[in-house]
């Protein structure tokens, strides 16, 4: 959906704007790198609680993710 990729697109802006690598990410969510690429290109879908680690990660509040 629209909504899906906006927030998709949030997601690797705020890793992006964190300088933090995939790599960097996944070993700091104790998830593999392809993980991480899978949510970044709406493969994989992330819950809340996964959303509140990424935001955490980030430091971006939830609502920066939604549109």
């Amino acid at each position: 959906t629209k909504e899906y990729a906006y927030f998709v697109e949030r997601l690797v802006k705020a890793r992006l704007e964190a300088g933090l690598t995939q790599i960097e990410v996944a070993k700091k969510l104790g998830r593999p790198q392809s993980h991480v690429s899978n949510v970044e290109t709406g493969q994989q879908r992330v819950d809340i609680v996964e959303l509140q680690r990424f935001a955490r990660l980030y430091r971006k509040d939830i609502n920066y993710f939604i549109k």
